[in-house]
């Protein structure tokens, strides 16, 4: 391939770094890029002004991904109804999902996290990275407008939309767990939760059993999402996932 010779006067291109050629993107505003990776441990620890986290954009980036999801969906699955619909938008658009897609891209070893946090593995977290990939979202809605917002989001999650869509993804584990359970050993699936964080940002810890024995964990922002999730891990443990 050949490079394009720059005009006189023309200034160069910036240098992508590794989460915009992940995304396919060059954001015009290289803050809004490290704004929307910083997480508010790290923010504390190097005492930066309010508001440099990605908290803000998170909350932007959810709302634009729900719309492309809706719209995508709506325009192009006309045969789906109501019901449909809303079960394969939360399939999607939820924490396990998301930190999926983050986890594919390796969106977790670029954070910017606080000593203690990335001791802790915080860049394997579950509601870091999907908080951090609905960040992204929102600082390419800003920096470069909806269209490209679209585009990304639908360069992340388009394969799997159609293949919720086709029907290969049965996402109800919940189900298949108890089915299982009830034929092989005549036993009902159990859930445990428990909750943290404020009430705005509640994440929900599903542990399921059979009897006494332990089969999977999860985690989730509504307890519906973390004991789906929790069902899931103890379907892949039993092989039946």
């Amino acid at each position: 391939m050949f490079l394009r010779r720059r005009r006189k006067g023309e200034k160069p291109e910036t240098a992508r770094g590794p989460v915009e050629e992940a995304l396919d993107i060059t954001f015009k505003d290289k803050e809004l890029l490290r704004r929307a990776l910083t997480h508010r441990s790290y923010a504390h620890e190097q005492s930066l002004p309010p508001g440099h986290t990605y908290e803000r954009l998170e909350f932007l980036g959810d709302a634009v991904l729900d719309v492309v999801i809706s719209e995508y969906l709506y325009r192009r699955h006309a045969e789906l109804d109501e019901g449909e619909l809303t079960r394969i938008r939360s399939y999607l658009v939820n924490m396990n999902s998301l930190a999926e897609a983050a986890r594919g891209m390796g969106l977790g070893e670029h954070l910017y996290l606080s000593r203690d946090e990335r001791a802790d593995r915080g860049e394997d977290k579950s509601s870091i990275i999907a908080d951090a990939l609905e960040a992204l979202i929102g600082a390419v809605y800003l920096d470069r407008g909806l269209d490209e917002a679209e585009r990304v989001c639908l360069r992340i999650f388009g394969e799997k939309l159609e293949e919720a869509v086709s029907g290969k993804l049965d996402y109800d584990y919940k189900s298949q767990l108890q089915e299982l359970l009830v034929k092989e050993r005549g036993l009902l699936p159990r859930y445990r939760l428990r909750e943290e964080g404020p009430d705005h940002r509640k994440v929900f810890h599903a542990t399921v059993y059979a009897g006494d024995k332990r089969l999977g964990w999860g985690s989730g922002n509504s307890k519906k999402e973390a004991e789906q999730e929790a069902a899931r891990e103890a379907l892949r443990k039993l092989g039946a996932g």
